[in-house]
């Protein structure tokens, strides 16, 4: 008795990545509003770069200052130019994900900042290899060449801007 073949229908899947899409640009925009307003989560209140404070100087000096890499990163803590791209950087990615624009620039800056926060953190606490900053980049990945399903693409493909300069799709 031969069996009919099933045809797969990889289109849910296209959706479920859509929903991952929107869930880790969430992650990267809440992390710049935390950071950015001081909502008591990661970022207490008062200690917000509205009231001040570097965004960057926690992470920089507690966590990167105690790895191997201290001498390179923990001279940046504070530095207002290190502010500045790392805020950017975390706003322009949640965006990005978020309304599913500009992915394949997302996936570049994104890997960069994460491959930098996955190097300042070396030698890592609980596997010598991966963690979460290496898997999100993989996933960036993933994201900026899957079919873009629940996203604005149509309507950012329209835009003069990237109609001149392919690499922001």
């Amino acid at each position: 008795m031969v069996k009919a073949k099933k045809t797969v229908n990889y289109s849910k899947a296209w959706y479920a990545l859509a929903v991952a899409r929107v869930m880790l640009g969430f992650i990267f925009l809440w992390a710049f509003l935390d950071k950015l307003m001081g909502l008591g989560f990661a970022t207490q209140k008062g200690q917000a770069w509205l009231d001040g404070v570097s965004p960057t100087t926690g992470f920089l000096n507690f966590v990167a200052g105690k790895g191997a890499n201290a001498d390179f990163f923990t001279p940046l803590a504070g530095q207002p130019w290190v502010d500045w791209l790392f805020m950017l950087g975390l706003l322009g990615l949640g965006l990005s994900l978020i309304l599913g624009i500009g992915l394949r620039i997302a996936a570049i800056a994104g890997t960069a900042m994460l491959l930098m926060m996955w190097f300042a953190e070396m030698p890592m606490k609980n596997n010598p290899i991966l963690d979460d900053h290496v898997v999100y980049a993989a996933v960036l990945w993933v994201i900026a060449f899957a079919p873009r399903k629940w996203s604005l693409t149509e309507q950012w493909l329209k835009t003069p801007v990237v109609k001149k300069n392919e690499w922001l799709w």
